[in-house]
């Protein structure tokens, strides 16, 4: 059986844990080169060591910053002698409190890390896709949160970041849909990673029941959805957003 990005090059942001680990693995599980971005390269070496294949590289990276991102780009290139053609951001912060007490500096944290760092990684991504003629069946998946169409108490700043990134996907498709470039969004609900590790028992307690199948998701559950929409098999998928939630109301 062939699989499903098999002699891709994959770029992933936040591939030192959580979500992004996991797809860096299953990317590498189904034949793809993969990229694991992170600005802690200590622990994207350590998910490059759990991949399958050997043509896997860690790559510091700090979204937020321009040079930082085209600097990681060329490099990249450069190594490979070709452009990533599957991206994807999953790079994410929180800086939680309630509104009225949140400061100017973890509002600006995270907008700058989740909206402005998928808009930096998109806009390098497209630039090196065009100059190496490799925008064919490309594909970008920008994880967004559940949290960005429902809202959440003390997420403000989070929220706003995740739902600019639903819109700036829809309005990014549109133009890069000429080139065959798809750009699509993944929405995760409440999935047990490193980032909800620290959420209080009873917290978890409530939202499970708001999940019709009682748990909370496996990492690897939204990481097969994204590398569905990397791979072929979603050809005619663009624009569009994908909850993973288990049904949370």
């Amino acid at each position: 059986m062939s699989r499903l990005v098999a002699g891709k090059l994959a770029l992933v942001t936040g591939a030192g844990s959580g979500i992004g680990r996991e797809v860096c693995r299953v990317l590498a599980r189904e034949g793809a080169n993969v990229v694991a971005a992170d600005q802690n390269v200590k622990t994207a070496q350590e998910t490059v060591a759990t991949l399958e294949g050997a043509e896997h590289i860690a790559l510091n990276i700090h979204v937020n910053d321009r040079n930082s991102v085209e600097t990681a780009f060329k490099d990249v290139v450069k190594q490979f002698s070709k452009p990533p053609t599957i991206i994807v951001n999953s790079a994410g912060i929180t800086r939680d409190n309630f509104l009225a007490k949140l400061s100017d500096n973890d509002f600006d944290d995270v907008i700058n890390v989740n909206l402005k760092g998928t808009f930096l990684i998109m806009q390098a991504a497209v630039k090196a896709m065009i100059e190496g003629n490799a925008t064919k069946d490309s594909s970008i998946i920008n994880v967004s949160s559940i949290i960005a169409t429902r809202g959440n108490i003390g997420q403000s700043n989070y929220s706003a970041s995740k739902a600019g990134v639903i819109a700036m996907t829809k309005s990014a498709s549109m133009e890069f849909g000429q080139f065959g470039i798809r750009v699509n969004t993944v929405l995760p609900g409440f999935i047990d990673t490193p980032m909800t590790a620290i959420v209080p028992d009873k917290v978890k307690e409530m939202f499970i029941k708001r999940i019709p199948l009682q748990r909370l998701g496996k990492p690897q559950e939204v990481a097969e959805v994204i590398v569905f929409l990397a791979s072929d098999r979603s050809s005619y998928i663009n624009g569009t957003s994908i909850e993973v939630t288990g049904g949370m109301n």
